[in-house]
């Protein structure tokens, strides 16, 4: 094989890893998954426990889309009104569904845990490849390890807003939100180090109750709740958010909003423990945009339907963190029952962070893997027996537990996440979307009939989208993509004060400064993308 795009080649030289991490699950001939990881120069090193439900629950937990709506429409429905929210999640819905389709195709072709950087080490030009991979690495893993933190965040404040709903006088300070999050991560951490085939079992159960939790919650609001008119939902836009126009308020509104539907491609961090990866990953994902965006959407407007009180709902955020308290309480008029839907919603949520944190941890292990990471050699290796990246779950806990410490300070820097989540995830999507679209462009990917037994270049995988639908798709994915980073990084309010400022693109720069700075002194000498191990 002579092709500078052959996958296996562009691996880099082969160089080996701690002996306990690389060591085969088992010495029986290898399956089909095995097959295409090692193909794509990856040794088969964990245990395959995930089929197509179980991922999809992992992922549709993740994604946490009707309960996250609740949360993230706080900032469109204060700038915007109803209709912002209704209307930038239509907008961020289809952007994201068109991401996920263009990611589904590469995850049929490479399924493997490394993801973004893994496709970006395939498809870059060789005079790049190594840096952008590089790049592409740390902002993949920093998205991940801020939306673990994140995910902790709201499940506290969610929590502290209950209780200031169940009894008015409690007054939530920075360091009972700590202990709360700092209790999420340990659970959502000693959840993730029990064996892969449990975890795989406690997802699917995850996926029920986040189907049933949506009904429960949907119908004793719609049913009691005095409703909105359909005009104040679909049509009422705030115009005194000081923008000067709907057009810059619904775009400043829409980062916030399609941080929603951001999670789902968890599955593709979990491709080396799916069984039938190249198919089970893609269908996952797309069944979990649907599913989870088909719910956010339901409740997004049953949520704008019983707004009845807006003014108490957008004073709810001083005191409750979020307005969709106040409007529990005063839809069922009850404070009884408001806190226990609310509670189903932080139950689920918290049962989301263990799907994030699985994922996270992967992230860290496959990028471990391949020498990226200072401490590699440690955070590569696997226990015996389960397979666990353990040293990359407990690593995960480690930075979510120093980072949460911010929030003694100033909650402001933890609530930036959300925008930097945004901003990192999207810049790794833009670069593979823009890498991939070149690709197939120029005649870069050839279909497996014609590709023979021993393929050069790359080859699609069994899922795809016919042509010129699929070229057409992807260059949407770029264009949605450069949208919302270039949006992610504006702050909120037209004066923004050291409270109100958007702090991500101070993170997300010092975050990309350091990834620089560290390749051109060390990483290039040693860092030569995913390795290939055989």
């Amino acid at each position: 094989m002579n092709s500078r795009n052959d996958i296996e080649l562009r691996m880099g030289p082969p160089h080996t890893m701690p002996a306990p991490s690389l060591t085969p699950k088992s010495e029986t001939s290898p399956s089909g998954d095995d097959e295409i990881l090692i193909r794509l120069g990856k040794r088969p090193l964990l245990n395959r426990s995930f089929g197509f439900m179980s991922i999809l629950g992992l992922s549709c937990s993740s994604l946490c889309s009707w309960e996250g709506i609740l949360v993230t429409s706080v900032t469109s429905l204060m700038d915007g009104g109803p209709a912002a929210v209704i209307w930038t999640f239509v907008v961020g819905w289809v952007g994201i569904t068109s991401i996920y389709t263009v990611l589904a195709e590469l995850s049929s072709i490479a399924p493997t845990a490394g993801g973004q950087y893994h496709w970006v080490a395939m498809m870059a030009p060789a005079s790049c490849s190594n840096f952008l991979t590089y790049l592409t690495a740390w902002l993949t893993t920093l998205a991940w390890q801020a939306m673990a933190i994140t995910t902790s965040y709201l499940i506290a404040t969610t929590l502290q807003g209950i209780v200031v709903l169940a009894q008015p006088s409690y007054i939530p300070l920075p360091w009972h939100t700590l202990l709360i999050m700092w209790a999420n991560i340990i659970l959502a951490v000693l959840i993730n180090s029990t064996t892969g085939r449990f975890l795989a079992r406690l997802e699917g159960l995850i996926l029920i109750l986040h189907l049933m939790g949506f009904f429960g919650i949907l119908v004793p609001l719609v049913y009691f709740s005095p409703h909105n008119d359909p005009s104040t939902v679909f049509t009422t836009f705030f115009t005194d958010s000081g923008w000067g126009s709907e057009g810059v308020t619904f775009f400043v509104s829409l980062p916030s909003i399609a941080s929603t539907l951001i999670g789902g491609d968890c599955a593709v961090h979990m491709s080396e423990e799916i069984l039938s990866a190249a198919t089970v990953v893609p269908q996952a994902m797309l069944y979990t945009i649907f599913i989870n965006g088909s719910l956010a959407f339901a409740m997004a407007i049953a949520l704008m339907f019983c707004l009845t009180d807006m003014n108490a709902a957008i004073e709810a955020v001083e005191t409750m963190f979020y307005p969709f308290l106040e409007i529990f309480r005063s839809g069922v008029d009850s404070t009884t029952g408001a806190v226990l839907m609310a509670s189903v919603v932080l139950i689920l949520a918290a049962a989301s962070s263990v799907g994030v944190y699985a994922a996270a941890s992967r992230m860290i292990w496959s990028f471990a893997r391949d020498d990226g990471l200072p401490f590699s050699r440690h955070l590569a290796k696997l226990t015996k027996g389960s397979s666990l990246p353990i040293y990359a779950i407990f690593t995960t806990m480690g930075i979510a537990g120093l980072i949460s410490l911010i929030g003694l300070g100033s909650s402001v820097a933890l609530s930036a996440l959300l925008s930097l989540i945004v901003a990192a995830l999207y810049s790794s999507y833009l670069l593979v979307c823009g890498l991939f679209l070149w690709r197939r462009c120029t005649g870069g990917l050839q279909h497996a009939t014609h590709a023979g037994d021993q393929p050069e270049g790359l080859v699609w995988g069994p899922w795809k989208l016919p042509e010129p639908l699929g070229i057409a798709n992807n260059i949407f994915a770029c264009l949605y993509s450069a949208i919302l980073l270039f949006w992610s990084f504006w702050p909120q309010t037209t004066a923004p004060t050291p409270e109100t400022f958007n702090w991500s693109i101070l993170i997300y720069g010092a975050v990309v400064l350091f990834s620089v700075v560290w390749y051109i002194v060390r990483a290039r000498y040693n860092f030569r993308g995913p390795v290939k191990e055989v």
